[in-house]
């Protein structure tokens, strides 16, 4: 059936190949500029949220196959906004707990829609390439989530070391923690101490270094044999 069509922007980056490096973009802008310099501003961090909904909204609409399973597919990041606000505002264990499952699934939707992108039918091209990079940070971006909930409601769960500057949040501080993890840099001045932590921690390091040689490897070698055949 023919997709849905929705908002121009956010549209095209999932209607042709070229919006996964808008992806790319955004998410590094989020990641390494937003997130450090803004993230202990709460507001900020709400209009964030409603951002990715509709982002993924867009991507839902576009690429499913019906309206029908377009609007089930939607209950997910409309779930992500609302559980958010209750648990701000009313912080209890069930609130809490549901709002982690719901903001992991909701990242993991994210991610199997743009591994849909990587993967639908024609040559690989350096846009796909961009595409599993994306991916590799939607990754980097649900450790984070988890790190910061396990720090927050277990206790002793991570040594944190807090930098003096007034721009610095756990958001701030976990999302750099999971890259320097996902890349197997590690600089010491968060360590995982409870059992838990410590075995996510192994899984994203195991699975950073997985990842690029697997699936970002093979890419990059398809789109260079393509390459070859044309010439």
């Amino acid at each position: 059936m023919e997709r849905i069509k929705k908002y121009r922007f956010l549209n095209h980056l999932w209607d042709q190949e070229s919006g996964l490096s808008g992806m790319l973009i955004l998410l590094f802008v989020m990641h390494f500029v937003l997130i450090p310099m803004f993230g202990s501003f709460s507001f900020f961090l709400v209009v964030l949220n409603i951002f990715w909904m509709l982002f993924l909204m867009a991507g839902i609409f576009a690429l499913s196959k019906s309206r029908k399973q377009a609007v089930l597919i939607s209950i997910v990041p409309v779930l992500f906004i609302v559980f958010g606000w209750i648990s701000a505002f009313n912080p209890t264990p069930f609130t809490i707990l549901t709002d982690l499952i719901i903001s992991i699934s909701t990242f993991l939707l994210l991610i199997v829609l743009v591994l849909l992108k990587v993967f639908e039918p024609g040559p690989i091209t350096s846009y796909r390439v961009i595409g599993s990079v994306v991916v590799y940070m939607l990754m980097a971006n649900i450790w984070a989530i988890v790190y910061q909930f396990f720090y927050l409601h277990i206790e002793g769960s991570f040594q944190v070391t807090l930098p003096p500057f007034e721009s610095n949040s756990l958001d701030a501080n976990f999302m750099y923690f999971s890259y320097i993890t996902i890349t197997t840099t590690g600089f010491g001045e968060i360590v995982p101490l409870h059992p838990m932590a410590r075995a996510l921690v192994q899984v994203e390091a195991f699975i950073g270094v997985l990842y690029p040689v697997i699936l970002i490897g093979r890419l990059v070698s398809d789109a260079n044999s393509g390459s070859q055949k044309e010439n």
